[in-house]
């Protein structure tokens, strides 16, 4: 009665059978270690932006990169904006709308100093417009902010490029920057949250991060796969038994079996 599951047709069946458990294995094991993986960097950055804030120098120094532990801890820092020296930063849209970030270097003291990314100012009429920047207070200010890495074309997916208007990059990368600075710039960058004095006039906050659902939607695609891998299964099953009782109802009807095996 069980001969037909070795015919050609019920052998390929069973081979691809076979073959869709262990991809849906993989494939279920795969989304629950991005679940895994992208739950811990949410509570990590949940963390670190629910943090009190620590002074900038117990995080970031010259020439040290900011480790990705300390991603968006809240740092503290006072000095005075050099803003002989700022920039702008391209292609770095907001609530839909193009525009620019404004980067503003903060001299410390000692020779020392940190980007500050104080905020978002929308783009020009063209590309190369410049856009409208409000001027950052003078005398010393104390800011508040999220502590960032500085950018790479690896971390950012951005792809950096010679002949930019004057005043503007495409990355907010510490170490070339401050090639061109009279001090040394701390690794990483500021974002700005909270000033004082505060501005009359400043460009648009940047939003915290949104650390979403903390990849809970991995993990109900990690059970879809797995729940596919029951229904190959039982599918299988279920075009066994249906095999076998129109078998048996032939052979009870004194109707032929079809070949076991398919003809040459």
């Amino acid at each position: 009665m069980y001969r037909f599951l070795l015919t050609p047709r019920w052998v390929a069946l069973h081979l691809v059978v076979l073959l869709v458990i262990p991809a849906f294995v993989f494939l279920g094991r795969w989304q629950f270690g991005r679940f895994e993986e992208r739950s811990a960097n949410s509570d990590l950055v949940t963390g670190n932006i629910e943090s009190a804030p620590v002074p900038l120098g117990e995080l970031a120094r010259p020439g040290q990169p900011v480790k990705e532990s300390d991603r968006f801890r809240k740092v503290v820092a006072a000095g005075t904006y050099d803003a002989q020296h700022a920039l702008v930063v391209r292609r770095r849209p907001q609530d839909g709308h193009n525009g620019f970030y404004v980067l503003t270097p903060l001299v410390l003291g000692s020779g020392q100093a940190v980007l500050v990314n104080r905020g978002w100012v929308k783009a020009g009429a063209t590309a190369d417009t410049p856009p409208e920047v409000p001027a950052p207070p003078s005398g010393e200010v104390t800011v508040t902010g999220r502590l960032r890495p500085g950018e790479t074309e690896e971390n950012s997916g951005l792809r950096d490029r010679p002949g930019l208007p004057p005043g503007q990059v495409l990355l907010i990368d510490p170490g070339k920057i401050g090639a061109a600075l009279p001090y040394r710039l701390v690794g990483g960058y500021v974002e700005l949250v909270e000033q004082r004095p505060e501005s009359p006039a400043a460009p648009a906050p940047v939003p915290a991060p949104d650390v979403g659902a903390g990849g809970g939607l991995n993990l109900a695609y990690g059970v879809q796969w797995w729940l596919f891998i029951g229904i190959a299964i039982g599918g299988w099953v279920l075009l066994i038994r249906r095999e076998l009782a129109d078998r048996k109802a032939k052979e009870d009807a004194g109707t032929p079996l079809e070949a076991e095996v398919s003809p040459r």
